[in-house]
C-alpha cells in the first residue's frame, strides 16, 4: 500500500523548484509560500439569539479542527438593531500543519462536492497575492451531519501567502491542486 504525499511534502518537493524555475528566484526566501487560512461565517442573525452564534462557532470548530473564535460587532448601527459587541459571526484561523491539511481536504473533497463543479474562479486574488473563497453552505464539510444544521450559512476562506503578486500566487495554488477555470 503506497501513502498518498501531504500537501506539504507536495509544495516542498515539487512546487519550490517548479516557481523558482517558472519565476527566477535567486534566493529560496524568495518563493512564495502558504502563510495562514482563515474560514469566516458571518451571521447577522446572531446579534438576537445566542444559540445560534453557538452552533456556528461549535459546526466552524468542526470544519476547522480547532476552536474557532465568535466575532462580536466593532460599532452600533441603528439600522440592522447592532449594538457594540453583540456577537455577528464566528472564524478560525489555521496555520502550519492544520492549514495544509485543510487545504488538501478542500481541494479533494469539498469543491468536488459542490453541485456542477466547473472550476474555481481565477480573478478572486486581492492583488496583494491572497485568495478568497466563498462557500454557500458548510454542510458540504464531511465533518458536519444535516441533522445538526440548524441554519444554512455560507463561509469565506481566505487562503493568505506571501506572493508579492497575485500570477506567483496563482502558480502556487495552481501547483499545489486548486482547480481554477480555464487554467491549464
Amino acid at each position: 500500500m503506497t501513502k498518498t504525499k501531504s500537501l506539504r511534502e507536495k509544495y516542498n518537493e515539487e512546487v519550490k523548484s517548479a516557481l523558482k524555475e517558472k519565476f527566477g528566484y535567486t534566493n529560496d526566501m524568495m518563493i512564495p509560500k502558504l502563510s495562514k487560512i482563515v474560514i469566516n461565517m458571518g451571521v447577522g442573525e446572531a446579534s438576537h439569539n445566542s444559540k445560534i452564534a453557538e452552533s456556528i462557532q461549535a459546526q466552524l470548530s468542526k470544519i476547522a479542527g480547532q476552536h474557532a473564535v465568535v466575532t462580536k460587532a466593532k460599532k452600533s448601527i441603528a439600522s440592522y438593531k447592532l449594538r457594540e459587541g453583540m456577537p455577528v459571526g464566528a472564524m478560525a484561523t489555521l496555520r502550519g500543519e492544520r492549514m495544509y491539511d485543510f487545504l488538501q481536504k478542500l481541494i479533494c473533497i469539498i469543491l468536488p462536492r459542490i453541485r456542477d463543479f466547473r472550476g474555481i474562479s481565477a480573478k478572486s486574488f486581492d492583488g496583494r497575492g491572497n485568495y478568497t473563497l466563498g462557500l454557500k453552505e458548510q454542510s458540504l464539510f464531511p465533518e458536519i451531519s444535516y441533522e445538526e444544521v440548524d441554519l444554512v450559512k455560507g463561509m469565506n476562506i481566505s487562503i493568505i501567502t506571501t506572493a508579492n503578486t497575485d500570477d506567483e500566487a496563482r502558480e502556487l495554488l495552481r501547483l499545489l491542486g486548486m482547480p481554477f477555470k480555464g487554467l491549464k
